[in-house]
């Protein structure tokens, strides 16, 4: 095979928060790099996903939902979000089926109106209404804005992943390789691990904790016996948040490093030693350093 003929580009998921980005993302690679949660903005950073596949290589970006800014964090989300907008050779606008139309949607298409870049709309989550309700919500969305394909899909169950998949691969333009066949994502171990821990505590805690969590990595050291012991520590802003993450006797913190703990065996294909600290860092999302200390630069987007 001829360099030439092989085709590469860049592909960004964007949609209101919840419409099932990561969940498609996790689907199309083929194991979990990005975390589901159904809290929305689960997704903080841009999450590079490569998928190869005989004659091309596609690396999807799971961006943050776009939504308005509450606080810096929100506004690094923001950034991050928009700023990929103008970085790929086509934008994936995923959209929630069973919620239809609504305000969020008219403010991502404000920000698609003026690109170049060819964008489809992608309706998830089929299985959740009625065939005649989707052609509507189809009719509605054609209207708003000049999509070049519009492909309906279920991440969660796999319908039409492949046809969606085929389509893309028509707009990418020749290049080169730009992973190794075998690599899935452009983010280290250390990342992806402390974003397991951090799905663990989204699935556990009560809607006060969420969005007041970090998840930063002390340590991962390999035993002479193959085991691997890695030391993290979660990050709330509230003494009151601290207690509710170790819960009960410290019942929720062992919950939540068993759960974690069994993604990253997975993840390393090897077995685990998990040590969970918890920290208060008062209102974390608003201080800049403590914002770049998790990995939120401005500089890089």
């Amino acid at each position: 095979m001829t360099q030439e003929s092989f085709k590469s580009g860049f592909v960004s998921i964007i949609g209101r928060p919840n419409v099932g980005k990561s969940t498609f993302l996790n689907r199309v690679i083929g194991q979990k790099i990005a975390i589901m949660s159904d809290k929305p903005q689960t997704t903080r950073n841009k999450v590079q996903g490569v998928l190869t596949a005989g004659t091309s290589q596609t690396i999807f970006i799971d961006t943050p939902g776009i939504h308005k800014p509450k606080h810096k964090l929100g506004d690094f989300m923001m950034k991050v979000a928009q700023n990929t907008l103008k970085e790929v050779d086509l934008i994936l606008f995923m959209i929630n089926a069973a919620e239809g139309y609504g305000k969020g949607d008219e403010f991502i298409i404000d920000r698609l109106k003026g690109l170049n870049t060819p964008v489809f709309l992608i309706v998830n989550k089929i299985d959740q209404i009625h065939p005649d309700q989707l052609l509507l919500l189809i009719d509605e969305y054609r209207t708003r804005y000049p999509f070049k394909e519009i492909i309906p899909i279920s991440a969660l169950e796999g319908n039409n992943i492949d046809t969606l998949l085929k389509q893309i691969e028509e707009y990418l333009p020749e290049g080169p390789q730009f992973y190794p066949s075998d690599q899935v994502t452009d983010h280290p171990e250390r990342f992806i691990i402390s974003e397991l821990i951090r799905e663990k505590v989204l699935h556990l805690t009560r809607e006060e904790i969420p969005h007041s969590i970090a998840v930063s990595i002390d340590s991962i050291k390999e035993r002479e016996n193959g085991s691997v012991h890695v030391s993290a520590t979660i990050v709330v802003e509230r003494d009151s948040q601290k207690g509710i993450v170790i819960g009960k006797r410290g019942s929720l913190l062992k919950e939540i490093g068993k759960r974690a703990r069994a993604d990253i065996e997975a993840l390393l294909g090897s077995s685990v030693y998990l040590e969970l600290w918890v920290k208060v860092q008062k209102d974390w999302r608003n201080k800049m350093s403590q914002l770049r200390d998790f990995g939120f630069r401005e500089d890089e987007y």
